[in-house]
C-alpha cells in the first residue's frame, strides 16, 4: 500500500503521521491532526488552525491533494495557531494541561507586540502567531547550502534525497550528502533520466561500492567518474576525470562516516541524521570538486573560471532573486548555464510573491 509519511510540528514538538492512499488531500491531513495530535498538546479539536509547508508557504485549498500543493513524503508541516490575547492566554494556561515545555514555547509569544509576532512567524514557524500579521507578509524562499547548515538543520534538497535514497548505512548517508555537494558545485549526474529529489540509478551496489558519473558545464565534454568503497572505518572516494582519450586526472578523498553522521542515521530526518555539514562541504568541495573543475579547464587550455558562471547554482539563485523580472529574462538568454538557473520554479514563485502580491 502507498503511504505518505509526514512530520507535523505543533508548539515546537514534532510528530510523525502517515496518510494512506495514492493522493491524500489537505483536508484529510487536517482531519488527522484534529483527531490524533491536537489533544496531545492540550488543544481542543475545534480550534482553528492553518497549515504551512516547511514554515514558508501557507496551504489553504483544503480540497487539493497534498502533491498538488507541492507536499512530498518526508516534508515538515507546521501547524499555525491563532495568537490569544494576554488575558485569554492566562485563562487558557489555567484550564488546559500543558506540559512545561509547551508553556515555555507559548509563553513568550503572548508578551510580544504584533510586529515581533510577525517576525517570529517567519523565523520560528512553530511559535503561535497572529495569522493576520503572518498573511500580510509574503513568505520568502531562501535556498540553503550545506555549508550554511547548523547542526540540527539540513537543506530541503538533502531532506528529499535522504528520504528517497532508502539509507541502509552511515556510508550511504555520506554518499547522499556527497552527491548533493557535487550538485551544489554545478556538476550534473550522467546516465539514466534522473527525477528531482532522487539519487541516480545504480549509485549503490552490493558490497558497499558506490558509482556515480558527472559532467560540468565549465568542463566541456569531460566526465568525472566517482567510485567509493567502504574500508572500515573509512569511506574511500576516488574521482577520475576523463578529459580526452589520453588525459586522466585522479583525486582521492578519505572520510570517516562517524564524523558526519549521527546515531539517528536510520531515521527519515536528514537534519537529525547529519552533523557538521559545513566541514563536509568544505572538505569535499576544496579537495575534490573544485580541483576537478580546475584540472579539466587546464587540460583543455581554457581560462580559469570566475564571476557568475563559476558560482554554484544555489548562490546564483540568490543573486537572481535580487533582480527584477526583466533582468532575469535577459540574463536567461546569455547562456545555457544562466537559462537553467533562471528556469527554477522556486525563483519565479519568489518573484511573484515579491512583485505581484
Amino acid at each position: 500500500d502507498i503511504i505518505m509519511k509526514l512530520r507535523v510540528r505543533i508548539n515546537r514538538q514534532t510528530s510523525r503521521v502517515e496518510l494512506p492512499g495514492e493522493e491524500p488531500t489537505l483536508q484529510e491531513l487536517s482531519d488527522l491532526i484534529k483527531q490524533t495530535l491536537l489533544s496531545h498538546h492540550g488543544l481542543s479539536a475545534d480550534i482553528e488552525f492553518s497549515l504551512s509547508l516547511n514554515g514558508s508557504e501557507l496551504l489553504s485549498e483544503s480540497g487539493q491533494t497534498l502533491s498538488a500543493c507541492g507536499v512530498v513524503s518526508g516534508d515538515l508541516i507546521s501547524v499555525l495557531l491563532p495568537q490569544l490575547p494576554p488575558a485569554d492566554m492566562a485563562a487558557s494556561e489555567r484550564t488546559t494541561n500543558f506540559t512545561n515545555s509547551q508553556q515555555a514555547a507559548s509563553g513568550p509569544t503572548s508578551q510580544n507586540n504584533s510586529s515581533s509576532s510577525t517576525s517570529a512567524a517567519l523565523t520560528e514557524p512553530l511559535q503561535t502567531c497572529d495569522m493576520q500579521d503572518f498573511e500580510s507578509v509574503p513568505p520568502v524562499w531562501e535556498p540553503m547550502l550545506c555549508s550554511e547548515a547548523e547542526d540540527g538543520e539540513a537543506p530541503l534538497s538533502l531532506e528529499l534525497l535522504y528520504h528517497t535514497a532508502q539509507i541502509a548505512s552511515p556510508n550511504d548517508a555520506v554518499m547522499v550528502a556527497a552527491h548533493l555537494l557535487m550538485l551544489e558545485t554545478g556538476f550534473t549526474p550522467q546516465g539514466s533520466e534522473l527525477k528531482p529529489g532522487e539519487m541516480p540509478a545504480g549509485w549503490r551496489s552490493t558490497g558497499g561500492v558506490y558509482r556515480l558519473q558527472y559532467a560540468h558545464p565549465l568542463c566541456g565534454g569531460s566526465l568525472v567518474s566517482v567510485v567509493a568503497v567502504g574500508m572500515a572505518p573509512l569511506l574511500v572516494i576516488n574521482a577520475i576525470l576523463k578529459v580526452t582519450e589520453t588525459i586522466d586526472t585522479a583525486r582521492k578523498l578519505q572520510l570517516n562516516a562517524s564524523t558526519y553522521v549521527t546515531h539517528e542515521w536510520p531515521g527519515e530526518n536528514a537534519a537529525a541524521a547529519f552533523k557538521d555539514l559545513k566541514k563536509l562541504s568544505r572538505i569535499l568541495k576544496d579537495q575534490l570538486a573544485y580541483p576537478l573543475i580546475a584540472a579539466a579547464r587546464e587540460a583543455m587550455a581554457l581560462p580559469v573560471a570566475f564571476g557568475l558562471p563559476a558560482l554554484p547554482p544555489e548562490l546564483l539563485l540568490r543573486i537572481l532573486r535580487l533582480l527584477d523580472v526583466r533582468s532575469v529574462v535577459r540574463l536567461s538568454a546569455v547562456s545555457w548555464h544562466f537559462n537553467t538557473a533562471a528556469s527554477d520554479s522556486t525563483l519565479w514563485k519568489h518573484l511573484y510573491l515579491r512583485d505581484v502580491q
